[in-house]
């Protein structure tokens, strides 16, 4: 487990790019994010876009539950889902052929889908103090997370 802090958007932003240039020759990587509302979730997932040499605006699938981005050399994918209006697991859409797919798969609220949720993730804990301060705990479950929590 790794606990970091951060004192801006922009240093969250710098830890989920960080974590994005460890993990990016992985094959597939499932990252839970939790945390509040405006935790920031969805800029620690710009960092991680960032990372994986994606150059797209990163913004929040709330509405539309997943957005799917490729980098810029079109080998990396990064699937970005957030789960916080998804009313039944397997209502909307197939959510276990992503989950279960190649590439960066970044799940916001994943205890929606907790049924779905492989046995290898990285969770990451964002706790929120103020408006600038979060707390940020990794926790890394299986492989192959293992390493750039280490290194983070």
């Amino acid at each position: 487990m790794k606990i970091r802090k951060s004192y801006s958007e922009q240093e969250t932003e710098s830890i989920g790019f960080e974590l994005g240039l460890l993990l990016k020759d992985e094959k597939r990587v499932v990252i839970l994010l939790d945390g509040e509302l405006g935790a920031g979730k969805t800029t620690f997932t710009k960092g991680l876009a960032r990372g994986l040499d994606i150059s797209r605006v990163v913004n929040s699938p709330t509405f539309t539950i997943m957005k799917k981005y490729q980098s810029d050399d079109r080998f990396r994918y990064l699937y970005h889902l957030d789960l916080y209006r998804l009313q039944e697991a397997g209502a909307d859409f197939d959510l276990e052929e992503y989950i279960d797919g190649n590439g960066m798969i970044v799940i916001e609220w994943p205890f929606q889908v907790e049924e779905f949720i492989p046995t290898d993730y990285l969770l990451v804990q964002i706790k929120k103090y103020s408006n600038t301060e979060r707390e940020l705990t990794m926790e890394c479950h299986g492989y192959p997370c293992k390493r750039a929590v280490q290194l983070i």
